[in-house]
């Protein structure tokens, strides 16, 4: 029995290292299939959403889900601790390890009592080891609790400046693509605002954004479950609207940087694909039609009203269903995980304001119209 003992806490211990490692210290996607820290994400995230099926108010749904990634980390934080405290408290309790103790007995809670003053080296001496191997475990796990500490205090502000860079992107599509953000709304504006040549710096930056989202959250898997600051926003959002508008350019605008819209889809659609299988949900085809026939025609005619010259033919139309149904169904696959909205392709209305048009109680600010440019809400869309 206390060989037995012994293996388990050893064996805690050493999971837990290994989870801390390679969620934290290696910066690449691990696939072993039974990772501590994936399932605890999946049975806490199954938890967050039964519970947040019972909430009514979708306010107050979206601010339940939001807490969700910052309080999942904590949570997985005081796992590890825990798991090693007990670990060594089990490692104490099997080897029967002699310590002096004012109550003078050596049951297990003493022993995790003195694990756990060691491990955050409070230094309190009054549960001590005596035994030569006693006080190696205790300066072992006092060493091995004052460097697991400051690798936690040192992921985090990886983490949130991870974080910080993909909001500062996606808060910019607010006056170019609207809120929520779509691709249709993205060419319109840029297109009546006589701006459709800053669509390749556009591309660009965005580029470099899918690649920063695709390795930040290989990395950090932790990052795709962190709301962005509006409702109506999302970094799932966000990359699906890119994809749109460069399957768009791609296939219907003549003139346009064929390149530079081919690199951007291809790095955003390797994000999405990758972060399916970092999720591991399987890709679904979507449960409706995001670009019907007519929205599409009514796609053309607003871009042809705005000065787009665009190709004419099937050929154009069957290109674009062929690259949408290379994304669709990865994107279709987050929003089921993640439960975060995909934006629509051609909205059928503009009627709700952007949101640097709205007071912080998210109500439309009296005499704040659309900007000059065309880059505002466009009371004519559709």
């Amino acid at each position: 029995m206390p060989l037995l003992v012994a293996l388990l806490g050893l064996a805690l211990i050493v999971v837990v290292l290994i989870d801390c490692f390679e969620s934290i210290l290696q910066p690449r996607r691990v696939t072993r299939l039974y990772r501590f820290a994936r399932l605890y994400y999946i049975g806490l995230w199954a938890l967050w959403r039964a519970v947040a099926a019972r909430i009514s108010n979708p306010r107050r749904q979206a601010a339940f889900f939001s807490v969700f990634g910052p309080l999942s980390l904590l949570g997985i934080f005081a796992m590890w601790v825990l798991g090693l405290i007990v670990g060594f408290a089990l490692l104490n309790w099997a080897l029967r390890t002699a310590v002096h103790s004012p109550e003078g007995g050596t049951t297990f809670a003493t022993y995790l009592y003195m694990s756990g003053t060691t491990f955050f080296t409070l230094g309190y001496g009054d549960v001590t080891p005596i035994t030569a191997l006693g006080r190696a475990m205790a300066v072992g796990e006092s060493g091995l609790g004052f460097g697991f500490l400051a690798a936690v205090l040192s992921y985090l502000p990886v983490l949130f400046q991870a974080y910080s860079r993909r909001e500062v992107s996606i808060a910019t599509l607010d006056a170019r693509a609207g809120s929520p953000a779509s691709a249709a709304q993205l060419l319109l504006r840029m297109a009546r605002g006589g701006n459709m040549g800053a669509m390749d710096s556009f591309l660009r930056e965005w580029e470099v954004w899918s690649a920063n989202l695709l390795e930040s959250h290989l990395s950090f898997p932790v990052l795709g479950y962190y709301r962005s600051q509006h409702d109506n926003q999302s970094w799932l959002a966000a990359l699906t609207v890119v994809l749109d508008a460069c399957a768009v350019l791609m296939t219907q605008v003549k003139g346009s940087n064929l390149y530079q819209a081919e690199v951007t889809f291809a790095i955003a659609r390797h994000a999405a694909v990758d972060l399916t299988l970092v999720f591991r949900t399987p890709a679904e085809p979507p449960e409706r039609e995001r670009l019907t026939g007519a929205e599409l025609a009514r796609l053309r005619e607003m871009l042809a009203a705005a000065g787009v010259e665009l190709h004419q033919g099937a050929a154009a139309e069957a290109r674009l269903r062929e690259l949408r149904g290379m994304y669709e169904p990865f994107v279709r696959a987050l929003s089921g995980r993640l439960l975060l909205s995909l934006p629509e392709v051609v909205p059928a209305t503009d009627g709700a304001p952007d949101n640097w048009q709205r007071s912080a109680w998210m109500r439309p600010v009296p005499g704040i119209g659309s900007l000059p440019s065309g880059t505002g809400n466009d009371e004519h869309f559709g």
